[in-house]
């Protein structure tokens, strides 16, 4: 059995045992994961979804966090007044062996959703930002008029 899962923009065609580059996830090396973006699952009856199919899972363990090699842009400009820049970029990626397909039951599995790293971090932001709103804020005139009290 086959599935095709979207994560990181990018969409993969896996079965039980593929390793996988993706984008980078929040998750340590060791940690399982659940890919719940299934675009279609194939073998002996193909099913597609609409956009997805519901129910459908890909579990999987993450390996490694790695970096893609180094890519190198060069931009110059000819002639006067001329300049050049050199930039180097190495993409971080998410090493992950793929060890289930699911077709259906896939809320019940207990398993972590896959989710990137700008997610994650948006959660963490909003929730430190969360116990900081809850907190009335005194108006200058009261702190000051207290402060004089004193």
């Amino acid at each position: 059995m086959f599935a095709v899962l979207k994560t990181g923009g990018k969409q993969y065609k896996v079965q039980a045992g593929d390793v996988l580059r993706v984008e980078k996830l929040a998750a340590n090396a060791g940690d399982k994961i659940q890919f719940n973006d299934i675009m279609m699952l194939g073998g002996e009856t193909v099913t597609v979804g609409v956009p997805m199919v519901a129910g459908a899972a890909v579990q999987a363990e993450v390996i490694a966090q790695i970096k893609a090699d180094k890519v190198i842009s060069f931009v110059k400009r000819r002639r006067k007044h001329s300049s050049q820049r050199t930039r180097g970029h190495r993409q971080q990626l998410t090493l992950v062996r793929v060890t289930e397909v699911l077709a259906s039951g896939a809320e019940s599995t207990g398993v972590a959703a896959a989710t990137g790293t700008a997610h994650a971090r948006r959660a963490a932001h909003n929730a430190a930002a969360a116990p900081a709103a809850e907190a009335p804020a005194k108006p200058k005139r009261a702190a000051k008029a207290a402060a004089a009290q004193e």
